[in-house]
């Protein structure tokens, strides 16, 4: 279950994630979207016969794996971590129409694995939206094939996470409103008012799932992170 996969996250959410969803994790840097999505995958997939496949698009696979190991967690296997290097090795494997459509390439990975690891694939994560905005040559239609990309991951029947920036205390900076075309949005953020800097997530919206709306605390604990109880004014 997800919600039992970070310690702590069982108090936020009182039902789980179910497939298929599309979940926005939103936050300022430092907020650890990176790391919060990875613990969550990789404590899930440890625990299950299942498979899971984590696209960085602002770091090489090896950079992330240093930065996982540094959070002291036991890496499973069922994960396999692509970079762009990859995304582009696989021009070579399936047939790409055009080199430049970085939306092409990922629902091409999705497809590749899918039919790699079959009902076993059933997580991934996508980091970032907004790096994949930047390597694409033009933005126009981008909503539309968000929307196409976004049913992608529904029709295989995932649970997708995608790391999308945000400005602290603004709205999300999302191309094209795609925070509209996702079932769930986390929001990971920083807390300065108390004159000490608090990490905090709070569930905006989750279909189909009850959950808490608080702002709980987040810290780094032995094993990766650990939720702790609502966020204190």
């Amino acid at each position: 279950m997800f919600r039992n996969s970070i310690q702590g996250l069982d108090k936020v959410f009182r039902t789980d994630i179910e497939a298929p969803k599309v979940v926005l994790i939103t936050g300022p840097p430092g907020s650890m979207k990176t790391s919060f999505c990875y613990t969550m995958m990789n404590s899930y997939l440890g625990k299950m016969d299942e498979f899971g496949l984590y696209v960085t698009l602002e770091e090489t696979a090896d950079s992330h794996l240093r930065n996982m190991r540094s959070l002291n967690m036991n890496l499973t296997q069922r994960m396999e971590i692509s970079d762009i290097t990859d995304m582009r090795e696989l021009d070579e494997i399936v047939d790409i129409e055009d080199p430049t459509d970085y939306v092409q390439f990922l629902t091409q990975m999705i497809q590749y694995y899918k039919k790699k690891h079959g009902e076993k694939f059933t997580v991934f994560t996508l980091d970032s939206l907004g790096a994949l905005y930047s390597l694409m040559e033009d933005s126009k239609g981008m909503r539309k094939k968000m929307f196409y990309f976004f049913k992608t991951l529904r029709d295989y029947n995932l649970i997708s996470f995608i790391v999308m920036e945000r400005s602290p205390g603004g709205p999300s900076e999302i191309l094209g409103n795609e925070g509209f075309l996702v079932d769930g949005i986390i929001e990971l953020g920083l807390d300065r008012t108390r004159g000490k800097l608090v990490r905090y997530m709070r569930v905006e919206k989750m279909r189909a799932c009850e959950h808490s709306m608080e702002r709980h605390t987040v810290e780094v604990g032995d094993k990766g992170l650990i939720v702790l109880g609502p966020t204190l004014a």
